[in-house]
């Protein structure tokens, strides 16, 4: 269609089971209104492609990629080939790359052509009541795209989950509201100042958002991303629990804690700080599950 939306996406990822019942396929999009310090896509918070690079792919003494650069932030040499303060990520050394050393994470995609990927997987969802979900960054700052994309997918047939952080005016989705089966909502820090000290804004309309989903009887699962040291404390647990009693939230579904992102930070040339942290014992879900249990809400890994 001429002059629809297209969206910026990541990453389209098949077999999950983690993301909604049954078998899924996960769309990645690009973007996001939060900059957790924990954040599991850090190629997600920028809205637009931007370039990876991967040192261990790069074939030594290789320059094809070299002569393209127009930014003159490429370097002959394996390790630190990118200036990322230079580079405009416009992924033209790209192409040149033999190995796949450089990457441009991020693709437009038209909503015609994502529903023809997503279908592809319709066998897996039939036999597993599985579906599609939505992911991110945040897909929900790309609602005009999704205006057009989700009411192509219920009229396939498909299950819609959509996962979220909150962090948008309700406006975004309201229009979307129809053409979603089910909202896996994210709680990071119940705490508003914490919240913005961890994820660079407050939690005042993420809460709004989540109450206005449930007033208007969505089908909605809370969850929370575990992050040892940040939000496993007693007070954060107790003021959760009371936070998701006054809204009826029964349950809360725990959302281990994974290591792996920091490696990315190097290839993208980020500049935030890796935490450290290595992922939980099961011991301690188990003990966080109780601390949740004595205020009266059952949360689950």
């Amino acid at each position: 269609m001429s002059g629809a939306p297209g969206a910026t996406i990541f990453d389209v990822q098949r077999f999950s089971i983690h993301d909604g019942p049954g078998i899924r396929t996960v769309v990645f999009f690009k973007g996001c209104g939060l900059a957790c310090e924990w954040c599991q896509n850090p190629e997600a918070m920028s809205s637009g492609p931007e370039l990876a690079y991967y040192p261990d792919r790069c074939i030594e003494g290789c320059t094809r990629c070299l002569g393209v650069c127009e930014d003159d932030a490429l370097a002959p040499r394996r390790e630190g080939r990118i200036d990322f303060a230079r580079c405009t990520h416009c992924g033209a050394c790209v192409e040149r790359c033999p190995s796949s050393a450089l990457r441009l994470v991020g693709q437009r995609w038209s909503a015609g052509e994502l529903l023809v990927e997503v279908c592809k997987d319709r066998p897996f969802f039939d036999s597993s009541g599985g579906g599609l979900t939505l992911s991110g960054g945040e897909p929900a700052l790309q609602s005009a795209f999704l205006g057009e994309f989700l009411p192509m997918a219920k009229n396939a047939g498909l299950h819609v989950a959509v996962e979220t952080a909150g962090a948008y005016a309700f406006e975004l989705i309201e229009p979307l509201l129809r053409w979603v089966d089910l909202w896996l909502f994210d709680l990071k820090v119940a705490d508003a100042a914490l919240h913005a000290r961890y994820t660079g804004r407050k939690n005042d309309e993420i809460l709004g958002n989540l109450g206005r989903l449930l007033e208007l009887e969505q089908t909605v699962e809370v969850r929370m991303p575990v992050v040892p040291g940040r939000n496993t404390d007693a007070e954060n647990v107790a003021r959760t629990a009371e936070l998701l009693g006054r809204l009826g939230v029964p349950s809360l579904q725990l959302l281990p804690y994974n290591h792996l992102w920091e490696a990315k930070l190097p290839r993208l040339g980020s500049e935030r700080v890796a935490l450290g942290l290595r992922p939980p014992s099961e011991e301690f879900y188990e003990q966080l599950s109780a601390d949740f249990a004595r205020h009266g809400l059952q949360a689950r890994v």
